[in-house]
């Protein structure tokens, strides 16, 4: 029988692909800070170069080095996608478990207000955000940006489960002999909603990196600093598949599709392990 986290994740394939995958997405991300060239800089390198031994990707239009580029926008680009997620999950940790837990008038405050913004035409709205404040939009700013528009559905299902939680035998016993709320709303009901934060944060993660891409492709974000999303709107504005340059649209592609897949592997995995009555049927199996 499988006794710790790290035996189980080891016979999970998913998990197993999606942690390994990140390991080397993270590894180039520190390697950026070995790069001989600044990301800001243009015309460092010949242009136009196709895949070689001294360069590993080839060269972009601007005087780049891809793989060198590259890992900055992989660093930027998770360092982005944490930043909105830690942010959203703040806030819709503690709008879930207060409005779950208090009920009442406060609970319609709360939920008023997340409704707003689970109806709000978010695209559209971040767009008309990021037009206005393209400039100062660098990778922190535009993390907390998308965080402030990523917290309200995650909420509404963390209350869900606290509304439950609330009519549960447990919560009874808690009040009656004395525990605070605070106390009974993170000791009693935080394990049982950590595997809906968990599998909400890789999302959140997802959607966040996703949402950059789709705004510095139509040009609304700082271009300045080297992302995956930056990266795909030079090669596209520089007509890189016209040109026959596939290695500059293709490389920021593939380790974007692997940056979805990896997290998507990874939110299915840890849900399906932290999942409750997962692990009861599971066990039981063995058992059997």
């Amino acid at each position: 029988m499988f006794k710790t986290l790290a035996d189980i994740m080891h016979h999970d394939k998913r998990f197993t692909f999606g942690f390994t995958v990140m390991l080397i997405l993270l590894a180039g991300a520190i390697l950026s800070a070995f790069s001989p060239y600044d990301p800001k800089v243009w015309n460092v390198v010949p242009r136009d170069q196709p895949p070689s031994a001294q360069y590993i990707l080839g060269t972009t239009s601007t005087g780049q080095d891809v793989f060198w580029q590259a890992t900055w926008a992989i660093r930027n680009s998770l360092l982005m996608g944490l930043i909105a997620m830690i942010s959203s999950r703040v806030v819709a940790v503690v709008v879930g478990l207060v409005a779950g837990y208090r009920g009442g008038a406060l609970d319609r405050i709360l939920m008023t207000l997340t409704d707003s913004f689970v109806i709000l035409p978010l695209l559209p709205i971040l767009i008309l955000v990021a037009s206005i404040l393209k400039q100062s939009l660098s990778v922190m700013n535009l993390g907390i940006l998308l965080g402030v528009f990523g917290w309200a559905w995650d909420a509404r299902v963390i209350r869900s489960q606290v509304l439950s939680l609330r009519e549960r035998e447990f919560t009874y016993t808690a009040i009656l002999s004395g525990m605070s709320t605070p106390k009974i709303i993170f000791q009693e009901y935080l394990p049982f909603i950590f595997p809906l934060i968990t599998a909400t944060a890789m999302n959140n993660m997802l959607w966040a990196i996703g949402m950059e891409v789709t705004l510095a492709v139509l040009g609304l974000v700082s271009l300045e600093v080297a992302t995956l999303g930056t990266m795909i709107h030079w090669a596209v504005n520089s007509q890189s598949i016209l040109l026959g340059m596939w290695w500059w649209i293709l490389t920021p592609v593939v380790i974007l599709i692997f940056v979805f897949v990896a997290l998507y592997m990874l939110s299915l995995s840890i849900n399906e392990f932290l999942d409750p009555r997962i692990r009861v049927q599971r066990i039981t199996e063995m058992k059997g």
